[in-house]
């Protein structure tokens, strides 16, 4: 099982090393355990408030498709374009975001992780994926609904949660979900 906040230590040792961090940086420092970081945080973004700005979902289903993509087919390290694998933050900017971000991973590594772990082998991380892709397909059509894209969005997020914390329960959580998103994003498309 993957901590949150073993990640987070992670990305606090890079900022202690390097004085600008890059998404390629971080994608090297946390390896295979980021696979499921790389669906949280494209979903997340689509669900806050940067998901009312015209494009974004579609950005944030994009991102999640070139990770699900990968992810689907077996490869261990993710490839990204230049355009967001080159995107960096200065070392002081990540390490208050590491901070901040300590009391929601203690929370997140207390109440998940351990449960159903037959739910979060290879087999099933793959099959995720794939249902992630379905998600980020609706999203484009979505965007013509104010705020509808944050129905398929918070399914990609409820899987690189469960993914990253290789949580089954989480997984199930997810999978059901994602079910009815599919159904919801149906029934809106234009």
């Amino acid at each position: 099982m993957t901590d949150i906040n073993d990640i987070l230590d992670d990305l606090e040792n890079l900022a202690d090393d390097e004085s600008d961090v890059s998404v390629r940086d971080v994608q090297n420092k946390i390896g295979h355990r980021g696979a499921g970081v790389f669906l949280l945080v494209p979903g997340l973004l689509g669900m806050s408030p940067l998901g009312g700005i015209p494009t974004v979902p579609t950005l944030m289903a994009l991102v999640t498709a070139v990770a699900a993509i990968q992810i689907a087919i077996g490869k261990s390290n993710l490839w990204l374009p230049s355009v967001l694998a080159d995107r960096a933050v200065d070392d002081d900017r990540l390490k208050r975001a590491v901070s901040k971000g300590r009391g929601p991973a203690r929370w997140l590594d207390r109440h998940f992780g351990k449960r159903l772990e037959s739910l979060t082998g290879e087999v099933m991380v793959r099959v995720a994926a794939a249902i992630c892709i379905a998600l980020a397909a609706t999203c484009p059509p979505l965007e013509v609904v104010p705020f509808a894209a944050l129905i398929p969005l918070a399914g990609i997020a409820l899987f690189g949660l469960a993914i990253t914390l290789r949580d089954g329960a989480a997984m199930l959580v997810a999978l059901i979900y994602a079910a009815g998103a599919l159904t919801a994003a149906w029934m809106l498309m234009p």
